[in-house]
């Protein structure tokens, strides 16, 4: 068993203090998955620069879901994991517990807690759903939607050592701070253009991809589209 809270002390960031807490809380509150194909984002994109790619986009992406996981500690931080380095898909990569939703689901947040529970042995009992974020495409042909939920301390995490290798959290402050965000450029997945994307390093780590696509909208919605 693993200790949700184990290991070292996430960095703080310098940012301005915000209750990031209430502000996704009063954002997502009773929002539902929008699965129209114009609300489809590009990871890292906000819609303005979606749209320009929109008539590249697959017709029929594969619907699939993850968990964002925002626990409630004295600092609000977002628990990620670490992808098993010998899976044929983003190998080693840093994720969001989730994946395809499949029939016996029934819907999205099913999906998403059912992932979270199999990948790393998240007890629902914990878990509080607050919202959604519009669907990202991502490069292996998925449309995913991210189940953004808040999850009380006092959890214990079992590993499925096949798929994840390690988790970690990350204090939101952090990741919403855009003195993290760095730039670097790549070819798209999803538009096969070059494009800017923005990075997230956090010590040895680098968040990235549609991880950090995500985390970079759940920041637009609570700051506006306006925000860098």
């Amino acid at each position: 068993m693993q200790d949700a809270s184990s290991g070292a002390a996430p960095a703080r960031s310098p940012a301005g203090h915000h209750d990031w807490a209430g502000i996704i809380r009063a954002r997502l509150t009773g929002t539902r998955p929008r699965h129209a194909a114009e609300d489809w984002l590009v990871p890292g994109l906000w819609k303005p620069g979606s749209d320009a790619y929109r008539k590249l986009f697959p017709r029929e992406p594969v619907p699939a879901a993850v968990l964002v996981p925002l626990v409630e500690r004295d600092e609000l931080t977002v628990l990620l994991t670490q992808r098993a380095t010998q899976l044929r898909n983003h190998a080693g990569q840093i994720s969001f517990p989730g994946g395809r939703i499949d029939a016996a689901d029934g819907s999205e947040q099913a999906a998403a807690l059912r992932e979270a529970r199999e990948e790393i042995g998240l007890d629902e009992r914990f878990v509080e759903v607050v919202g959604y974020l519009p669907d990202h495409l991502v490069i292996t042909g998925f449309r995913v939607t991210p189940v953004v939920a808040f999850v009380q301390p006092g959890f214990e995490l079992l590993l499925a050592s096949e798929e994840v290798e390690d988790t970690f959290e990350v204090p939101v402050s952090y990741l919403f701070d855009p003195a993290h965000h760095v730039v670097q450029r790549r070819r798209s997945g999803v538009t096969g253009e070059w494009m800017d994307f923005r990075d997230i390093p956090f010590g040895e780590r680098n968040i990235w991809g549609a991880t950090a696509g995500m985390l970079l909208t759940l920041y637009r919605v609570c700051i506006g589209p306006e925000a860098p």
